[in-house]
């Protein structure tokens, strides 16, 4: 199991605390409790995630996390690598599909 956390740094303020944020998430074979084991780990609470179906569940980490993340096992991608992983996968689903 892999958990990915891109290079987005998409610059955005929560509530009075500007800062870059990126995604943490996972493949589309993998588990996603060990994405919350991950998050949890590195100090993120549950109800941030953004529970939407794959290839979109992620949770949005501030620059210090991402660097945590890194730390604690997370696989570093650039945002162009996250976005064609979820591209083939939503592709192979859709052929998949399609065979049956």
């Amino acid at each position: 199991m892999t958990v990915y956390v891109d290079d987005w740094r998409q610059p955005a303020k929560l509530g009075r605390y500007p800062g870059r944020w990126s995604h943490l998430m996972v493949g589309p074979d993998d588990d996603i409790a060990e994405l919350h084991e991950l998050a949890a780990r590195i100090g993120m609470c549950r109800e941030w995630f953004q529970d939407k179906p794959w290839p979109r569940a992620h949770y949005d980490v501030p620059e210090f996390r991402r660097r945590e993340a890194i730390a604690a096992g997370a696989v570093p991608i650039t945002w162009r690598e996250g976005g064609r992983m979820r591209i083939a996968a939503i592709d192979a689903r859709r052929q998949r599909e399609q065979a049956s």
